[in-house]
């Protein structure tokens, strides 16, 4: 197998890692609202739509074949906890530019995860090198708890906007918010401005 190419998100380059109001943890705690989605891979589809040439739905076996990258980030939770050294391997998002056409037109992107849920991204935060949909972290699967099978990791925003149970996108012009957004949440998300909540 091809050596995997290892991307370092640049905030792990800050002289000050911490965002303000964040306080170091050496564990991974396990949030998430409702139930545990315990997908059944053998029918699990990521899905591709919106404002693409054609809408791509591709299967587990396959979604796991494509190429990987890993990503060394941090993590910042808005719960008020972050998490240093995360090494993630998973699919580049900047993949699906190969996989779908996508249209000049698509401005934002409306990730979907199973449950329900959605969490929204400008397509160009969304493209950024170091986002990926990650199936391994720390060299370990994601369990369950944490996303499996693949699970958006959006380094540069609070950890919310890094869906669990992610089972496709959806490539729009205008911005739709999703589940934790339309709950209060602040639409964007940078921890460094504290975006915690709000417009």
């Amino acid at each position: 197998m091809a050596e995997k190419r290892l991307i370092k998100s640049p905030d792990i380059s800050r002289p000050d890692r911490i965002p303000p109001g964040q306080v170091v943890t050496g564990s991974w705690p396990v949030l998430h609202h409702g139930d545990v989605q315990d997908t059944d891979t053998s029918r699990w589809t990521f899905t591709i739509s919106g404002l693409v040439a054609e809408e791509t739905a591709i299967g587990f076996d396959e979604f796991m074949a494509l190429p990987r990258v890993e990503v060394l980030s941090d993590v910042h939770c808005v719960t008020g906890w972050s998490m240093l050294d995360n090494l993630w391997e998973g699919v580049s998002t900047s993949l699906l530019k190969e996989l779908v056409r996508i249209d000049p037109a698509a401005r934002h992107v409306l990730v979907h995860a199973s449950g329900g849920f959605t969490t929204n991204i400008p397509v160009e935060e969304f493209f950024r090198e170091d986002v990926l949909f990650a199936i391994k972290h720390n060299g370990e699967l994601l369990d369950l708890e944490h996303g499996y099978p693949a699970r958006l990791v959006v380094p540069g925003l609070y950890f919310w906007k890094s869906a669990k149970w992610v089972c496709g996108v959806e490539f729009l012009e205008e911005d739709v918010r999703g589940f934790w957004e339309s709950r209060g949440y602040h639409n964007h998300g940078d921890p460094w401005k504290e975006e915690r909540f709000g417009p």
